[in-house]
């Protein structure tokens, strides 16, 4: 995929002009069947095909969604499952119109419902829609920086999301209008009280989220189990009907997965170590460079009952633990 030319000014055109090669929109799916796609077993070729297609909005679509659910491991989540949704839905797009607008719309749209199933009020979203608030005189300016995009979690779901394609992402007025299904008058009411509220703010500080102790031990003994390669050990930590999604590449139950040996296959020199990222708790796989030892990448867990029930390694997605601003690993005692 290509992006054109520069346009009004500064901006990059975002869209680009990327199209789906016609041999990847014969879509074998059963759209009555959210979950096709997630079928036990490797991904179809042709979605790594869709994947491959796509592959340099990847970064962008991740920094918007970890951004508006304020997790980079929840943000490549929600993108897999737009990534789905749009692979889905391949018969609908007008390729005659640019890729990037349609896929952040989904991506925006399956943020939204993460939000409302995290509990965030939907009074929040519609009060920030509402297009009766005029512009001041003198706009508050706000730098372009990580540290606004941190900041952008204090605000309400519409205002987060305009003001990130906005200030952020460097879109039109129009062009987020349509993206969060609202008017332009309701786009400038949410960046008005977006940015006010924004400027009020003191820098932000890293998050401190509650350590969850059963988590926090299994985690442990994970690590230690699949450091020594005691696979059996490991098996004793892992639910019986636990599932894997391997980013890209794999969702489906743990036990019809090659997961253990492909990493025992590794050739490149590799540990696992349990860490915080973004305050988050997590297993950091580190790779040797140069003596010493570098995280690459991030595994996320879900643990019931004693049990780890769900794995979600994002080996196949670089961006995710790049675009974290802290990784901090356990203390191994």
């Amino acid at each position: 995929m290509r992006y054109g030319a520069r346009r009004r000014g500064s901006r990059r055109n975002l869209e680009g002009f990327a199209r789906i090669p016609k041999a990847i929109r014969c879509v074998e799916i059963d759209m009555d069947n959210p979950r096709d796609m997630e079928a036990p077993g490797p991904f179809d070729a042709r979605y790594l095909a869709f994947l491959e297609t796509i592959a340099q909005l990847r970064p962008r679509l991740h920094r918007y969604c970890s951004r508006m659910t304020g997790s980079v491991m929840d943000g490549e989540d929600v993108v897999q499952d737009a990534l789905f949704e749009a692979y889905r839905k391949l018969d609908q797009y007008d390729d005659s119109r640019p890729l990037a607008p349609w896929l952040f719309r989904i991506a925006h749209n399956r943020c939204i419902d993460f939000l409302r199933r995290r509990g965030v009020r939907v009074e929040a979203e519609t009060t920030a829609m509402s297009p009766n608030s005029v512009m001041p005189a003198n706009r508050p300016v706000l730098g372009v920086s990580r540290a606004v995009e941190q900041l952008v979690m204090s605000l309400p779901p519409k205002e987060r999301a305009c003001v990130l394609l906005k200030d952020v992402f460097d879109y039109t007025l129009e062009e987020i209008a349509e993206l969060v299904s609202s008017t332009v008058g309701g786009v400038k009411a949410a960046l008005n009280r977006g940015r006010s509220k924004l400027a009020e703010l003191p820098e932000p500080v890293p998050s401190q989220r509650e350590v969850n102790p059963e988590l926090s031990r299994l985690l442990h003994l994970y690590v230690d189990r699949f450091n020594k390669r005691d696979w059996d050990g490991l098996r004793e930590l892992i639910s019986a009907d636990a599932q894997l999604r391997v980013a890209d590449r794999f969702a489906g139950p743990i036990d019809e997965s090659p997961y253990f040996g492909n990493y025992e296959l590794q050739r490149v020199p590799w540990r696992l170590a349990v860490a915080e990222v973004d305050g988050e708790l997590a297993v950091a796989v580190l790779h040797e460079h140069r003596d010493e030892w570098r995280p690459d990448t991030v595994v996320q867990f879900e643990v019931i009952d004693q049990h780890i029930v769900r794995i979600v390694d994002y080996a196949h997605c670089p961006w995710v633990l790049s675009a974290a601003t802290s990784v901090v690993m356990a203390d191994p005692s």
